[in-house]
């Protein structure tokens, strides 16, 4: 059975990338064939330097993915640093070109790793928006959330709009920013709030074995 899981965050710059090249080493460890793609990047000068990163290391666990072009991999690619409604300009960002690149990835991967564009408010219209990719697209999602100060608001907000929407994903702290406060900091909250977290630092393993659960869905 074939799966798409969507990588998205709380925000620009919390570790998408990061989270989504510890999935591709992970799952693969664990036996799958893994292919990705990130629809949307803005900020292109010559080439999209966050879906090649991610491409070329999908490809050292799954050589299948040589068939395939970076183009396939990230058919949206726009020199402007911002979010893609904005990027874009007048030019118009089609889901079936989407679903095509997805189904061309499909053919050499049994799951493929979807990593959206900033966060999951980011707009990609007037009136759709990076969650909106979780319906259409994916089976489960990867939420990921910082661990600086602040990030419990932002967390917080994130996991009722998905919860909101009844999309499956489960939720994980990137120990990047503030990291050596965070136990005291931040922590407390989520271990009483939530009885138990994950981070992408220590728990990837079991990250991955639920988001290859599709029933996943926060309470």
């Amino acid at each position: 059975m074939k799966q798409t899981i969507f990588v998205t965050a709380t925000n620009t710059d919390v570790g998408k990338t990061y989270a989504m090249k510890q999935l591709i080493i992970e799952l693969s460890n664990q036996g799958h064939r893994v292919g990705v793609m990130k629809p949307i990047e803005t900020g292109v000068i010559d080439e999209p330097l966050d879906a090649k990163a991610l491409f070329e290391l999908a490809k050292e666990y799954n050589p299948d993915l040589e068939n395939l072009t970076l183009d396939d991999i990230c058919p949206y690619q726009f020199k402007l640093p911002a979010a893609p409604y904005v990027a874009k300009g007048h030019e118009a960002i089609e889901i079936d070109v989407i679903h095509m690149a997805l189904d061309k990835i499909k053919k050499y991967a049994d799951i493929i790793l979807m990593e959206g564009a900033g966060g999951i408010m980011v707009p990609v219209d007037e009136n759709f928006f990076m969650v909106d990719f979780i319906e259409i697209f994916a089976d489960n999602a990867l939420l990921v959330v910082p661990s600086k100060l602040g990030s419990i608001n932002d967390t917080l907000l994130n996991l009722q709009l998905l919860n909101q929407k009844k999309c499956p994903f489960i939720w994980a702290v990137n120990l990047f920013e503030d990291k050596e406060s965070f136990p005291t900091v931040t922590a407390p909250f989520y271990q009483d709030h939530f009885k138990s977290y994950y981070s992408l630092q220590e728990d990837i393993s079991t990250i991955c074995k639920e988001l290859t659960e599709i029933s996943s869905i926060t309470p």
